[in-house]
């Protein structure tokens, strides 16, 4: 058997031709948001609202109904974060309820819930205990069931599925002490040895890894004469000899998360074990997190319903001033900010579920888009909330029940939302992704012009490829329904939002061919201009799914008036929000911010830095990760 390797040394052009080649590059359906971003707004791809069949909508609601009462009268939110634990009788009871299953199919065991339901179902649990949801998020939307369900074997399926579905739980190990979102210096490997692969490495940040009970790994396969290897996934049993849970992590928020460090040493996998084949890890995880990062916009979604109910609720008890604080102008635009920003986050989500569920469109941008939102708005909404609770939004639950008032969480929404801009891509990094699918199009004709490594002939074939491209795609970025007065008028009063949508999403297509034909090759380094071209996508995708939801609900008689109050606000903010993200595309700092940055680590500035105390303990940055043989106590725990 060979010796562990050590991490890769990588270039940024390796490190980029990682990622490339992990993407799906083909597009075998249509999506809404990519034709957004080339201008063309496909209304029909998302209008009329899909919705569930009636079985899947009758088994759906009747999980909700029982979820619910479990989380009345078994989840206890404000022991989980004093204790920072999730009691076990807790999690026994959810694998009695099934919801550990919620998205295996039947025939495993499961529940068998579409997207839209499993949303849901997080949403509702999450409000009871955030730390609970992403128990189960982790378990489900990128744990072992996902890649199982995608990419395994009917042998794998039939082993493992019917376990997760009741008993056991999963975890996803690719993050390592030094490898976050650069997967090409992953260094855990899985030599092969015989009818097994043995796994050295230590992963970080193992999400359910404390308690799991099968993990999914991704790990480096060593080139041989037989294949290429590279980062494979595999199934591992969490208490295999050589498996040591080295540490339970202490988050600012999500207390009652059971994530931790995980060494291997010298642990076999039986080669049946495999996911996929050597070298598709990378592929599978990012195609797996496809679906699996709608779980963090529901749970957005939902901890947006709170907090408007607590708003609602404490702004028209609480007077200052002659009247209720709601009733003034500065805290009202913070309420009807979360109102109106509360319907936006529930419609991204449940369409891009149902979208899902349908299979009919292509959703990887949807989903990444819905992410991305959904955790920066859900952020400023809690930040909002406790700004309008005031000094009590900044005091604990504990300690506001304690001296005789309710027991509101404000401040801890806040803490246990922040990791969302963090989790399954920061919010840089799904920039960076959906900025590279949303100029996929050009790439794909036009790549090998602006490719300073491709020969002359590569770019004379580009050139023609380019011409009869662009000779089709410009003409249409010039005039179209958004420029008349009657388009889109079954919408009512929100018609002229999907107007804007339209114009908006042309004038975007134009900004970025722009961007493109004057920076070229460097256009990849401009990371702020592809950020706000992705935010003012995600404001048009966000107005879009808005309207149509507001429409649904009118033509259904639910609350259509007020939902379409809604959508027209949420219009009307995401308007201003684009047009300043608009004008900041070429009237920005970012010369002069990129400037200071290296200064600053240049250290030209150390002397502001002087005057204070640094009360962090001297250590390195980055632990070692050295495979090797633990030293430490396993601390990891199997939940009865």
């Amino acid at each position: 058997m060979s010796a562990p390797t050590q991490r890769p040394r990588v270039t940024a052009h390796e490190a980029r031709q990682t990622a490339e080649a992990a993407r799906e590059r083909d597009w075998h359906k249509p999506s809404f948001a990519k034709e957004l971003f080339l201008g063309r707004f496909r209304l029909d791809l998302v209008h009329p609202h899909p919705l569930p069949a009636d079985e899947d909508a009758r088994r759906g609601e009747a999980f909700l109904a029982a979820l619910r009462t479990f989380c009345e009268t078994r989840i206890d939110g404000r022991r989980i974060e004093r204790e920072a634990r999730i009691p076990d009788e807790t999690i026994a009871g959810l694998k009695e309820l099934g919801a550990l299953g919620m998205k295996i199919d039947r025939r495993y065991g499961g529940l068998g819930l579409t997207q839209l339901y499993y949303n849901r179902a997080l949403a509702l649990v999450g409000s009871a205990s955030p730390a609970v949801g992403a128990l189960l998020s982790a378990h489900q939307s990128i744990g072992v069931p996902q890649p199982l369900k995608l990419f395994g074997t009917q042998e794998q399926k039939d082993a493992f599925l019917p376990r997760l579905a009741r008993t056991d739980i999963s975890a996803f190990l690719l993050t390592e002490p030094d490898v976050g979102s650069d997967p090409a210096r992953l260094a855990t490997t899985a030599v092969p040895d015989g009818d097994a692969y043995v796994l050295d490495g230590v992963k970080l940040w193992t999400t359910n890894g404390v308690i799991a009970d099968l993990l999914v790994v991704m790990a480096r396969v060593p080139a041989s004469d037989t294949g290429p290897g590279g980062i494979t996934a595999f199934v591992v049993e969490a208490d295999a000899p050589g498996i040591t849970v080295e540490h339970r992590n202490a988050f600012m928020g999500l207390r009652g998360l059971e994530n931790g460090v995980t060494r291997f040493h010298g642990v076999r996998v039986p080669a049946e074990n495999r996911i996929g084949s050597e070298g598709a890890g990378l592929k599978i995880a990012l195609t797996t997190l496809n679906t699996g990062r709608l779980s963090l916009p529901a749970a957005c979604a939902g901890a947006g319903k709170w907090c408007l109910r607590i708003a609602r609720e404490w702004a028209g008890v609480r007077e200052q001033w002659g009247g209720p604080v709601g009733r003034h102008e500065a805290v009202g635009t913070k309420i009807s900010f979360i109102a109106a920003t509360t319907f936006a986050l529930e419609a991204v989500v449940d369409l891009a579920s149902q979208m899902a569920d349908e299979d009919r469109n292509d959703i990887r941008i949807e989903a990444a888009l819905a992410k991305l939102y959904g955790s920066e708005m859900a952020w400023l909404i809690a930040d909002e909330l406790v700004q309008i609770r005031g000094g009590r939004g900044y005091e604990t639950a504990d300690s506001l029940a304690a001296r005789g008032e309710r027991a509101v969480p404000a401040e801890q929404i806040l803490r246990d939302l922040r990791i969302n801009r963090i989790f399954e891509g920061s919010t840089e990094i799904m920039h960076l992704l959906i900025a590279r699918e949303a100029v996929d199009a050009h790439l794909s004709v036009a790549g090998d012009l602006i490719d300073p490594g491709a020969t002359l002939a590569d770019k004379a074939k580009a050139g023609a490829r380019a011409g009869g491209f662009y000779a089709r795609w410009l003409p249409g970025l010039v005039t179209g329904p958004g420029q008349l007065p009657g388009s889109y008028g079954e919408f009512g009063e929100l018609a002229r939002h999907l107007r804007y949508v339209e114009r908006t999403s042309r004038k975007l297509a134009r900004s970025t061919f722009y961007a493109m034909s004057r920076w070229q090759g460097r256009m990849e380094l401009k990371q702020a201009f592809l950020g706000r071209i992705v935010d003012i996508g995600a404001e048009l995708f966000a107005m879009s799914a808005a309207c149509v939801r507001a429409e649904l609900l009118r033509t259904t008689g639910e609350h259509g008036r007020e939902a379409q109050q809604l959508a027209d606000a949420f219009c009307d903010q995401a308007r201003l929000r684009t047009e300043e993200l608009f004008g900041r595309l070429w009237s920005n700092t970012d010369d002069v911010d990129r400037r200071v940055a290296d200064g600053v680590l240049a250290g030209r500035y150390t002397w502001l830095e002087e005057g204070i105390v640094d009360p962090g303990d001297e250590g390195p940055w980055i632990a070692d990760a050295t495979p090797g043989p633990s030293t430490e106590p396993n601390a990891h725990r199997r939940v009865p």
